[in-house]
């Protein structure tokens, strides 16, 4: 990889966490998980590449690109935190729910 396929290899990571952003803001969690596999596989490629460091501007411009990205990612968990804990509590009363069952004999039919 040279460093403009390095940049933009770089770029569309960004682009992806802009858009992982925008779901987790409209709550498309299959959308931001896609995203997210998206995302894990340019990463992937750039480190598959091994590239070498960069100078000059295209230094500036990945660190520029990193910062973003990792702003977007933090703005991503703030949004999602909540939701994963929902999710936890929401999957812990089913299973609450599931052991009295079983442990009362009943079957779920009335």
């Amino acid at each position: 990889m040279d460093n403009a396929q390095i940049i933009a290899t770089y770029e569309t990571i960004l682009a992806i966490t802009g858009q992982m952003l925008q779901a987790a803001r409209s709550n498309d969690w299959d959308y931001l998980m896609a995203l997210e596999e998206d995302c894990r596989a340019n990463v992937e490629k750039l480190m598959a590449a091994n590239p070498a460091p960069l100078g000059g501007e295209y230094q500036q411009r990945k660190v520029a690109i990193i910062h973003k990205v990792l702003a977007d990612d933090a703005e991503i968990r703030n949004i999602t935190q909540p939701w994963m804990a929902h999710l936890q509590n929401v999957i812990g009363s089913i299973g609450c729910e599931k052991k009295l069952s079983q442990a009362y004999g009943f079957d779920g039919r009335s």
